[in-house]
């Protein structure tokens, strides 16, 4: 399969006296995510979603919430390792898609730069991630921060899977056989006529 798509949610409420950590940044709010590591919720759901893409497992296969190794934590380390499973299963990124759902802070002011910052994370071009976000409005989750994230990845062929012309074509005259059916069929141009020469080539002294 040439393609795969992963799914990632995760779920962290807010609490005060921690600083608050979204998408490899920290915001200005008064109020942090509560969680083992850092709580960044958008690459958490990130790297279940990659994890996912390749039936890896999850975060918590990885790094259990009851390890000491992992209190207070950098996610962009969880977002590494589920890079590297993408690597060795031979993968890689082709579009992430994220939806953030909170009350507070705004992220709409911030998601250029918070796109930034995940496409440096995973490194690929900002156009290949996209952050939205939503209030939950009419859900009684306001002291709550969820994320939901898509990520389309892609197979990499390696080089010695592909086949040049000249590995294709046996002889100089097979492949100016192929341009010439190429250019008579989809252009018109009649093919190369082959002019025999009036002597003896042997023959020449």
């Amino acid at each position: 399969m040439d393609t795969r798509i992963g799914f990632g949610w995760d779920s962290h409420a807010f609490k005060a006296g921690v600083p608050l950590r979204i998408g490899g940044m920290t915001l200005d709010h008064p109020e942090g995510l509560a969680g083992h590591s850092d709580g960044d919720v958008l690459l958490h759901a990130i790297t279940d979603a990659m994890l996912g893409a390749v039936s890896a497992g999850d975060i918590g296969s990885f790094f259990p919430p009851g390890d000491p190794r992992w209190k207070d934590a950098d996610s962009a380390i969880f977002l590494n390792l589920a890079m590297e499973e993408l690597q060795h299963a031979g993968y890689r990124i082709a579009n992430v898609d994220t939806t953030l759902i909170l009350a507070a802070p705004k992220i709409a002011p911030i998601a250029g730069e918070m796109r930034a910052r995940v496409s440096e994370l995973l490194g690929i071009e900002i156009d290949q991630v996209s952050i939205k976000a939503k209030t939950p409005e009419g859900l009684g989750l306001d002291h709550v921060a969820q994320c939901h994230a898509v990520v389309l990845v892609e197979r990499v062929q390696e080089p010695d899977e592909l086949k040049s012309m000249s590995a294709v074509i046996e002889s100089q005259r097979q492949l100016e056989d192929v341009v010439d059916d190429l250019l008579a069929s989809v252009h018109g141009v009649p093919k190369k006529r082959t002019i025999s020469p009036v002597y003896d080539t042997e023959d020449i002294t």
